[in-house]
């Protein structure tokens, strides 16, 4: 989709590092609004950005890691439509997560739970690897000619 002739536009890349970290954060309310709001009387956004809501103690506790996770997949197909090249996913995979982080130390404090660091070390992989295999399939595909099959 945003995938240009030029090989350097900075306008290009923030728009994708922009549509890319809104779709993760609609994604990840969705989830947890789905998960986590049916457990919880008021959802807000300490399950977004503060790290204590992510524990393995709590039933909440796994449905905000799962929420998490789950969001880090939608990434990665995020990133089939969006960056559509398999050697630019970790760059964004890295560039989502950096920020995220930021934002929720800014909100939350520094993380101190190592739960919170595992979460993020597996999203930030699942959503390169995962988005990279995916734009390396769609990179492989086949370019149909159908304008010049014969008709016999």
């Amino acid at each position: 989709m945003f995938y240009g002739v030029a090989a350097w536009d900075p306008w290009l890349i923030i728009a994708q590092i922009v549509c890319l970290q809104c779709l993760y954060y609609i994604t990840l309310g969705l989830f947890l609004a789905i998960l986590v709001g049916t457990r919880v009387s008021w959802l807000s956004l300490v399950y977004f950005f503060d790290y204590a809501t992510i524990t393995t103690s709590t039933v909440s506790g796994w449905c905000v890691i799962a929420s998490l996770l789950l969001s880090s997949v939608a990434g990665a197909a995020y990133m089939l439509f969006f960056i559509e090249r398999a050697k630019k996913c970790l760059d964004f995979s890295a560039t989502l997560y950096i920020i995220h982080i930021f934002i929720y130390i800014v909100y939350g404090g520094w993380p101190s739970s190592i739960t919170r660091w595992i979460v993020n070390g597996t999203g930030i992989a699942m959503t390169a690897l995962l988005g990279e295999y995916l734009c390396i399939r769609r990179e492989l595909q086949d370019i149909p000619i159908t304008r010049y099959h014969s008709s016999v």
